[in-house]
């Protein structure tokens, strides 16, 4: 024993102390991964051959064409210097005596902090991180796991439903370490409990040590729902392939991939992804009330009514099922049913303005005008630009024929948001309805901007510049509308009328005919005023 200690406290004494300008090796020196150039270079590599930090770097790279990534390389190996420096002090060695260190290093001394919500798509990417020194549960992990990796720790990315976290695990000493905590330790029960984990096999990826690619799996479906909630859905869809391919089990990857197949109207897609989440964490109440609407897309009303049902026995906090739920039963007629889930919605959450604007809805559809009323006047004193409200009051005063109050509710729609196409539709049915021809005309217009290939609106604008004996403008748009729509009828009818009065008799019974043999309903006076002045 005597011999040992002294080997021991040898080795300690003549631990060779660097110079101020002398570099530190770091672990990850020499590494193929810190010279890939791509996310396809990256998942071909072996695990002990990725950099984390550069594969995150590169998606930073992809997500914005002016970061360059390599710079914030030399950033990280800094700060892994730095560390690394003041563990020699301490006479410490990388292992779980270097955690807390590190912690006081990045959170005390750095400032780096947790973001409260999760909102700026920004704060996932790792260039960001380190410029504000602010992210996320996964994004302040991918940090602290980047800083690990150079100073050769056995660090390991964790997940578990809706969170992540870092764990040091030698084999002998493990810790988990929470980055939105300061790096405060935190055991397994913690995270099962509070993140409600799913028992499972060996085969689940919740509250395992994941490898390097595992980990940007997970990156990889952040970055696919950020993209979704961007618009850009093509990049979501491959993005989110990506992450199930590489984590298969993991649920939370492929609800978003069916959310990204719902949008794109690939429904059989979504439920079978839906499904899939499910039967791994089948506890999740967000994939049921998704899966939900799924169904409904699909006209399954039985189906999507058991899963709200099903997401609400898991969490009857859950505004969202309640709404969905209301949904499916005014699909069905069920209007009392679907008033007592609002009712409820309401008692969990009073200031929700959209909840009194649905029940608006749902007196409108049952004809009880004045209750309607009074809910979107509800919604509005808690959301004064809340468009679809003032739009649901415009359609209940079209209902009571109040025409003013319908077209001042329009514009108030329409002024909170400009490109609401019913809105800009029915305004200018209003204008028509007062023979305001003009003003007709300018909204159609609006609306053809937000959706030109809707041939219905086509024939509404064709029918306004008939109205006003502008029969080449007519003619015009109704052609327009029977290219869209070659069976639209009443676009014939019309432009038979406005050719007639164009004296264009041939091109006038062409299309009578065709709107006779479409169904439409043509005079036997019109017949014969353009048979009388064919030659």
């Amino acid at each position: 024993m005597k011999k040992t200690l002294l080997v021991t406290v040898c080795f300690l004494i003549f631990w060779p102390q660097l110079s101020p300008g002398r570099e530190r090796r770091l672990a990850n020196e020499g590494k193929s991964g810190l010279y890939a150039r791509s996310l396809d270079q990256v998942l071909r590599l072996r695990e002990d051959e990725v950099d984390l930090a550069t594969a995150a770097l590169i998606v930073c790279e992809q997500w914005s064409d002016i970061v360059q990534g390599r710079r914030y390389l030399t950033t990280l190996d800094e700060m892994a210097s730095e560390i690394q420096e003041r563990l020699q002090k301490k006479w410490l060695k990388p292992n779980y005596k270097a955690i807390p260190v590190i912690n006081e290093y990045l959170f005390e001394d750095l400032k780096f902090k947790p973001v409260s919500e999760a909102e700026d798509p920004n704060d996932l990417f790792l260039h960001c991180v380190l410029d504000n020194k602010r992210g996320y549960c996964l994004s302040l992990s991918i940090l602290y796991l980047s800083l690990g990796e150079r100073l050769g720790m056995p660090l390991y990315g964790v997940v578990v439903p809706g969170h992540f976290f870092v764990r040091y695990d030698d084999g002998r000493t493990r810790w988990n370490i929470e980055t939105t905590n300061k790096g405060a330790v935190a055991l397994d029960k913690h995270y099962i409990d509070k993140f409600k984990v799913p028992p499972g096999d060996d085969n689940t990826i919740y509250m395992k040590n994941l490898t390097k690619i595992q980990t940007l799996g997970c990156l990889f479906n952040n970055l696919g729902n950020t993209y979704c909630e961007m618009g850009d859905i093509e990049a979501a869809l491959t993005t989110l392939r990506t992450a199930t391919e590489i984590n298969p089990s993991l649920a939370e990857s492929r609800a978003n991939l069916a959310n990204v197949y719902l949008k794109m109207g690939q429904v059989e897609n979504a439920v079978y992804e839906y499904q899939r989440a499910l039967q791994i964490n089948p506890g999740d109440p967000k994939t049921h009330s998704n899966l939900g609407n799924a169904y409904l897309r699909q006209g399954q009303l039985k189906d999507a009514i058991a899963r709200y049902t099903q997401a609400l026995d898991l969490d009857p906090n859950f505004i969202d099922a309640h709404k969905n739920l209301a949904i499916a039963y005014c699909q069905g007629q069920m209007f009392q049913q679907a008033i007592a889930q609002l009712k409820q919605a309401i008692d969990l959450e009073p200031k929700h303005a959209g909840l009194y604007s649905q029940m608006g809805e749902i007196c409108c559809q049952m004809g009880d005008y004045d209750q309607a009323i009074a809910h979107y006047n509800k919604a509005l004193a808690i959301k004064q630009d809340f468009a679809e409200a003032n739009y649901g009051l415009a359609v209940c005063y079209h209902k009571l024929g109040w025409l003013e109050e319908e077209i001042e509710a329009y514009k108030k729609a329409l002024a909170a948001k400009p490109d609401l196409l019913a809105a800009l539709v029915n305004l200018g049915n209003a204008y028509f309805s007062r023979q305001n021809y003009d003003a007709a005309i300018e909204q159609y217009k609006r609306a053809i901007q937000t959706a030109p290939g809707d041939a219905r609106i086509r024939c509404n604008l064709a029918a306004a510049y008939a109205n006003k004996t502008e029969y080449e403008q007519s003619v015009a748009e109704y052609l327009k509308a029977v290219q869209i729509e070659p069976n639209m009828g009443d676009a014939h009818y019309g432009l038979a009328f406005s050719y007639y009065k164009l004296k264009k008799y041939e091109s006038a019974q062409k299309h009578i005919k065709i709107a006779e043999k479409l169904g439409v309903d043509v005079t036997k006076d019109r017949l014969d005023a353009v048979k009388r002045n064919l030659p």
